[in-house]
């Protein structure tokens, strides 16, 4: 359909549009005339990706004069895929309206790993070793050998679009990775060079989070987009947890083994090209005495990773004197490695800031705060100037110089906290060093300043108004949507005691309790032998699951689960997770029916959808709290505090409940937010169903449940508050006799319209959806 927003003409490619997805709209158009940012979340299942792309290219095609780019973040690869090929869709439908002027060119950028078409390149087991084998065929010095040495390999799709030059452009149209593949084998060029140089001159980029979130791939990938972008965060629960990991660095022993193993490496190759071309190692130190640390002509083959620090905070200045030249910077970080393995060799808790630890170094290993920011540049510099291509062999070493880089550059939001073993494993040694970032705004700051909108949405982002507090910034709009829905489709429920009347909790002092294992047990077995086709069980943690699962296993619980369905188990191996998964699918495919049983913080909890007949049911058994002993934890709680006002209790309570949501409905996460992304993996469609479980009674408390996201509280009643296993047996049925009636999509029979035509949309005012939500 095709309808007026205020003077945008927005080109939806559907007969029908959801209140919501229409409400959606308005908000986000409010949005981008502000050119401001904006806080949405609109429950699973309602659209929200096919409303935010149909939304911004139709106001990218009515405000010609000044053109956006949109810039969409996914946190995974089958995400993007997902986008991409909703965009194709829209792409076709405004085609086909507006003929050529609705031309765009829009592409999907993933790494390497995930785009290259040179078998020799593309069959390496990881990341790092694809990039590094591409660096053997693709280095400038590479080709400067093989113009000499025509046996010297080189890669003939880069060599074919290096020849290419000018000529080497994408036509217009929406491509995803397969689609680059494609191109790329078909004309020989290599796709993942020739889609890095698209970036620039696409009116849709959809990428990961980390292209704009970490600096050390940002400053490569994202440095030359335009300020007039809107950029998306999709499914951005989880985005403070993103910005921290960017700049946070972990180091162990092995860490520290493998770093000295590089550093005689390193000291190797500069006494070969002492006697074979001394003469590059003096131009570099006189390129460092200028104040130039990497040449500014670099080929994208040669760039590696950039700088750690944040572009605002790195030095514009010439490289410290006692580590320009090559054997001196060596002899700094083996001091620097050395001082490392000391701190390691602790048998107790220690937490510094860094301008203690920055001074700590300083005193014990003669190290100064300039040459610990200037570990990273120097490091890579003197790695291009030997010509080394087998990166993958240094990420030790790198790591070091990430840690060395960003401990000298931050003073503030960043804790330093040495481990002598995990506190859950205390018998087993294994020190860790961790350099933990505690502020996600640090990461998120130079995106809100940078580009004109940023749009963070998620069907949980409840409370919403947390997330400004934690990434530093405020929004012109934030809102949240409920679902509008012609029948009660989702019947959450909170069970707090079983059929004995005994209560049930994972606390920690009872989830060992004979009489709460039985419990659960019970309440799935019940359960099993009336929800037809797929049950989905999360637990707090892999521990509490592999123990649960053997109390039943020895019971004979287990025994009676599997004479109704197929059980499947999570595991921390991502090939049988996946193995599992697939027989899953298959076991609720033939009608067999299958539970699933998986770990709120896992795998399953953050992408997988339970939809239609693969999630009938969704029990949370229990409330997925972080580890709260964790040091790391236990710091960013008190920095939360200090710095932003956010209480410890409310933030635990946001994290593990937000996760519990996506477990019943589609696909979220697990604390407050763990636990609305579990439930949330069941609903993806209005003409879906679910029921979703809290077993637990801290989820009867008002302060616990409050933190659910309001289309989940919006159906949770009160009488369904204070369940036994009994009582949620018989409302379980009745929900699903319910379920089996006819249905009627469009509501007009109910009074309770959920779907509007364009004569509808047409008739109403920017509040008029508001009303037909309810």
């Amino acid at each position: 359909m095709k309808f007026q927003i205020e003077e945008v003409t927005v080109y939806f490619p559907y007969d029908n549009i959801y209140p919501e997805q229409y409400t959606y709209m308005v908000e986000l158009k409010r949005a981008l005339d502000a050119k401001g940012h904006c806080l949405l979340e609109m429950p699973t299942g309602t659209g929200k990706t096919i409303a935010l792309l149909s939304l911004i290219t139709s106001y990218a095609l009515a405000k010609t004069e000044s053109p956006i780019k949109l810039i969409y973040c996914t946190r995974t690869v089958h995400e993007m895929e997902k986008t991409l090929a909703e965009l194709k869709f829209l792409h076709n439908y405004q085609v086909k309206h507006l003929g050529a002027a609705a031309k765009m060119l829009a592409i999907g950028l993933s790494s390497r790993k995930n785009l290259c078409v040179n078998p020799k390149v593309s069959s390496a087991e990881n990341r790092d070793s694809v990039d590094a084998a591409c660096r053997k065929l693709t280095a400038s010095w590479v080709r400067s050998m093989a113009a000499e040495n025509p046996n010297q390999p080189t890669c003939e799709f880069y060599e074919n679009y290096d020849r290419a030059a000018g000529g080497a452009v994408l036509p217009a149209g929406v491509y995803t990775l397969e689609d680059l593949r494609a191109f790329g084998k078909e004309k020989g060029w290599c796709p993942y060079f020739l889609a890095r140089h698209m970036v620039q001159f696409a009116n849709v980029v959809v990428y990961s989070y980390q292209y704009l979130l970490d600096p050390k791939v940002a400053g490569i990938i994202s440095k030359e987009m335009q300020k007039e972008s809107v950029v998306v965060f999709d499914e951005a629960h989880n985005i403070d947890n993103v910005c921290i990991e960017a700049l946070s660095v972990s180091v162990r022993r092995q860490t520290l083994e493998g770093a000295i193993r590089n550093i005689s490496r390193i000291e190797n190759e500069i006494d070969r090209f002492k006697d074979i071309d001394a003469g590059r190692l003096r131009a570099e130190y006189n390129r460092l005495v200028e104040g130039l640390a990497l040449r500014g002509d670099l080929s994208a083959s040669d760039a590696w990773l950039a700088n750690p620090a944040l572009p605002d905070d790195i030095l514009r200045q010439a490289v410290p004197g006692n580590i320009r030249r090559a054997e001196h910077f060596l002899h700094v970080l083996r001091r620097l490695v050395q001082y490392l393995k000391v701190k390691l060799d602790t048998d107790k808790v220690e937490k510094e800031s860094p301008v203690s630890f920055v001074a700590s170094i300083n005193s014990d290993a003669g190290i100064d705060q300039k040459a610990l920011k200037f570990c990273y540049d120097r490091l890579h510099s003197l790695l291009m100037t030997l010509e080394i291509t087998d990166t993958d062999e240094f990420l030790h070493i790198q790591t070091i110089c990430d840690f060395a880089t960003l401990v000298g550059t931050y003073a503030r939001g960043f804790s330093i906290i040495i481990e002598p073993f995990d506190e859950r494993m205390p018998l087993i040694p294994d020190p860790v060093l961790q350099l933990c970032c505690h502020d996600a705004s640090l990461a998120i700051k130079p995106v809100f300043d940078r580009f004109q909108s940023v749009v963070i949405t998620s069907g949980t982002l409840s409370p919403i108004d947390l997330y400004p507090r934690l990434l530093n910034f405020h929004p012109v709009v934030s809102r949240s949507f409920k679902m509008s829905l012609t029948r009660d489709c989702i019947c959450p429920m909170v069970l707090t005691r079983g059929s004995d009347q005994l209560p049930v909790s994972t606390k920690f002092d009872m989830r060992s309790d004979p009489g709460v294992v039985r419990n659960y047990g019970k309440l799935l077995v019940e359960m099993v032998s009336i929800v037809p086709d797929g049950i989905v069980c999360f637990f707090v943690s892999y521990s509490y699951m592999d123990g649960i699962i053997n109390s039943w296993n020895e019971s004979g619980i287990l025994k009676d689960i599997m004479q109704h369905k197929l059980v499947f188990i999570e595991t921390q191996d991502v090939v049988e997770t996946t193995l599992a998964l697939d027989n899953y699918r298959r076991a609720c495919d033939c009608g067999r029916g299958a539970v699933f049983f998986s770990v709120a913080r896992g795998k399953v909890a953050e992408g997988i959808d339970f939809d239609r007949h693969y999630g009938r049911l969704v029990i949370m058994f229990g409330v997925p709290f972080q580890y709260t002993e964790s040091k790391i934890l236990r710091a960013r709680l008190e920095y939360l505090r200090d710095t932003f006002q956010i209480k410890e209790g409310d933030f635990l309570t946001f994290d593990a409940l937000i996760d519990v949501m996506n477990i019943e409905l589609t696909d979220r996460n697990l604390n407050q937010r763990q636990a609305a992304q579990c439930v949330g993996r069941v609903i993806r469609s209005k003409a879906d169903y679910g029921m979703m479980i809290f077993a637990d009674k801290r989820y009867s408390r008002h302060d616990k449940r409050s933190k659910l996201p309001g289309w989940i509280l919006s159906h949770l009643r009160d009488a369904n508050l204070n369940l036994s296993t009994d009582m949620a047996l018989h409302i379980a049925r009745e929900f699903l006799r319910k379920m089996a009636q006819p249905y009627e999509k469009t509501g007009s029979t109910t009074g309770r319209k959920t779907l509007l035509s364009q004569e509808d949309v047409e008739k109403l005012g920017n509040n008029g959806a508001q009303e037909m939500l309810y």
